[in-house]
């Protein structure tokens, strides 16, 4: 079969979120194929599997999507810089990353 990679999203917590004294970023998976895409998140370049939920894979016409989220502390969010989501489907890694120091405003 055919193999198709995913798109990958990763959005930063919204400002009403930090507000109420918590972050959770969202990675999104879209558009893949075959099912089997795996979620890993690192926080500066450290593995981080505690808040972390991910999503069955749903199928759309033959193409796959997921989403898994990494929620933090709002004290937690606020020391680390470097915030990844990365991807593993089939032997082919990504890599979204976004900066905290960058989301801010």
């Amino acid at each position: 079969g055919q193999l198709s990679l995913p798109s990958v999203s990763l959005l930063s917590p919204s400002s009403e979120q930090l507000s109420g004294g918590s972050a959770t970023l969202a990675c999104l998976l879209s558009g893949y194929s075959p099912q089997g895409a795996v979620v890993s998140w690192e926080v500066d370049g450290t593995e981080v599997t505690e808040g972390v939920l991910s999503s069955s894979e749903e199928e759309k016409s033959g193409r796959y999507s997921s989403s898994s989220t990494l929620s933090l502390k709002l004290e937690r969010w606020m020391k680390g810089e470097q915030y990844s989501c990365k991807v593993l489907h089939y032997g082919h890694s990504q890599t979204q990353t976004l900066h905290r120091s960058q989301c801010q405003g």
